[in-house]
């Protein structure tokens, strides 16, 4: 079995103080995965980011913290919450979860592809998982250094692609690449 973890895919992340994103495209390649997840019934994860920070646009009880149209109709197997960026650091046991159904291989998708995916990611190979990361199915947002140099989301996505490829955390692949993990 190989479950699906979609993370933080939320409407905040559309408030356009988020700045400028990468990866049009993410939206409809999550759809895919949960489509295709769904179909062959295999385990679904949702997670999602509940901020505590007072105005936040992840706030949690607020129209950002919801789920985005993709996921409408969605039943996962399991649904919970974080305030971290790590979805084995939330509401629920990810890992006791994942183990109890005899689950090693996951492909994460969502949002942001340098935050919480890849420190998903990152903690799923620290556990053992086989972690699949279908970086056509994530995006983020450009962001500054602690120097004031900006890396644009491309630049970030390539940075955490190398990250969990070359950390040997995670194979980085596509979303055609990971349906075949359901044949």
């Amino acid at each position: 079995m190989t479950a699906l973890i979609l993370i933080d895919v939320q409407r905040g992340f559309d408030d356009p103080r988020a700045g400028k994103r990468n990866n049009p495209e993410a939206e409809a390649n999550i759809k895919v995965l949960l489509d295709a997840w769904t179909a062959a019934g295999q385990p679904l994860v949702l997670v999602r980011h509940d901020s505590l920070i007072k105005g936040s646009p992840l706030e949690q009880g607020t129209p950002g913290a919801r789920f985005k149209p993709e996921l409408d109709g969605a039943e996962p197997d399991l649904m919970f919450t974080k305030h971290v960026n790590s979805a084995f650091h939330g509401a629920a046991d990810l890992h006791g979860w994942l183990t109890a159904r005899g689950i090693n291989r996951i492909v994460l998708a969502g949002i942001q592809t340098n935050m919480c995916v890849e420190t998903t990611a990152r903690v799923g190979g620290n556990l053992g998982y086989e972690v699949h990361v279908a970086l056509d199915a994530t995006f983020t947002f450009d962001q500054a250094g602690p120097d004031g140099t900006v890396l644009t989301a491309d630049e970030l996505s390539r940075a955490t692609a190398t990250n969990l490829h070359g950390g040997g955390f995670a194979t980085v692949t596509s979303t055609k690449e990971v349906l075949s993990l359901l044949g």
